[in-house]
């Protein structure tokens, strides 16, 4: 048995099950789920038509490699999307079955498991596939604390020296998982510096790319920002996607990675082995999914429209800032955000995460805690509802905490 299982920590649903055992929220309220950042605007009719059409594929292996057709698509998606010299859809792209998949399988690539101070270092709070990715490649995850000080980002000036020659992958994301924040230009030209004198890969988690709220400022990626700044063949840099908040399919598990000629090369070998070839359907579905943008628009006006009506409603009972991009509120719960999250579930019937369960304690300090993600996911209306709850439990709240004469 790989010893290393026994280090990967509860995963945050599990340890919010926990936390709301034995809690009975009020029988006539029906229950609201913001804890999940699991898109609930429905797939595309298009798409679920495309995927029927192509039902066929099922009678064939699918390559690891992925179809031409769709490694074409999204190279051209990313020309489209980012303004760049199309990506050589034979040796700078690869279909994956979502980033979930992806984002873990490149660290057993990038990681060597003699090395056993080799460091792997991430965001905090983040998505903790980063920091199991990790621990099963044989390395030890380096946090770097995203707090109100520095903007709800990363500040990777407060990284030593020393860590950064022991680190052998950077995992970035942005828009970010809680915040919504998105990295500037100075932000990729530290990171590509750094890389570029100490070796590492970054691996750029995107799948938030396309949920933003200003149709005229779309998010900057990084192989945007690598091309800006003349990183002909984006060395050591591998961005990732996915079909799952662009499109409304995370059922679909379609994604794909994309950069480094030589980094997606062993990236191939690696999946080719690990078995990871996404269906032949799905690929032909995929297809028409990254070619078309319409339906992309109408999901970002959606979220628009629920954001401000949210807001609106919550605001200032809850304070909240509006994120750059992403679907989610990143709020101060004013205290204890296990007790917020316990008590606005038994009070109201609303189901929201607790900040703490999305950090490590680093550095003296845990980012989330005393925070709040809330997940926008559902309809206008479901969110307006949330909305309501959620002020009205706040107000009480407040009340409740002004010492009575």
């Amino acid at each position: 048995m790989n010893p290393r299982l026994g280090l990967l920590k509860p995963y945050p649903f599990e340890k919010l099950r926990a936390l709301l055992a034995g809690v009975a929220p009020p029988a006539g309220l029906a229950p609201v789920n913001l804890h999940i950042g699991e898109p609930q605007h429905p797939t595309p009719a298009f798409l679920k038509e495309a995927l029927a059409a192509n039902l066929g594929g099922l009678a064939r292996y699918p390559l690891t490699k992925g179809l031409p057709e769709l490694r074409g698509a999204i190279a051209a998606w990313l020309a489209r999307r980012h303004g760049i010299p199309a990506p050589d859809a034979e040796t700078q792209v690869l279909p994956v079955q979502g980033s979930r998949e992806a984002l873990f399988a490149i660290a057993q690539v990038l990681l060597d498991p003699a090395e056993h101070d080799a460091l792997v270092v991430c965001p905090n709070p983040f998505y903790q596939i980063y920091e199991g990715a990790a621990l099963l490649g044989g390395a030890r995850p380096y946090f770097v604390n995203a707090t109100r000080a520095s903007g709800f980002m990363p500040d990777w000036s407060h990284v030593p020296e020393h860590v950064w020659k022991r680190t052998r992958l950077v995992f970035t994301c942005s828009p970010g998982n809680p915040t919504g924040r998105v990295m500037a230009m100075g932000e990729w030209e530290r990171l590509f510096a750094l890389s570029d004198r100490h070796g590492f890969t970054i691996v750029a988690d995107e799948c938030y790319s396309e949920i933003y709220f200003d149709e005229a400022a779309p998010p900057l990626g990084a192989m945007a920002a690598a091309h800006r700044l003349g990183r002909e063949g984006f060395p050591r840099l591998v961005a990732m996607g996915s079909l799952s908040k662009r499109s409304n399919a995370p059922g679909l598990r379609s994604g794909f990675a994309a950069g480094d000629a030589e980094v997606l090369a062993k990236f191939q070998l690696y999946r080719t082995y690990h078995g990871s070839a996404m269906s032949n359907a799905v690929q032909l579905a995929s297809v028409a999914a990254w070619q078309d943008e319409a339906h992309v628009a109408e999901n970002r006006r959606l979220y628009r429209e629920k954001f401000a009506a949210f807001h609106d409603l919550v605001h200032p009972a809850l304070p909240l800032a509006r994120p750059e991009a992403a679907f989610y509120y990143w709020a101060d719960a004013g205290g204890d955000d296990e007790a917020f999250t316990r008590e606005l579930y038994a009070t109201a019937n609303v189901t929201v995460l607790p900040g703490s369960y999305l950090s490590r304690e680093a550095h003296g300090t845990n980012p989330g805690r005393g925070f709040v993600r809330i997940a926008l996911v559902s309809t206008v209306a479901e969110a307006a509802e949330a909305g309501r709850r959620i002020a009205e439990f706040a107000r009480a709240r407040a009340r409740a905490a002004v010492p009575h004469p």
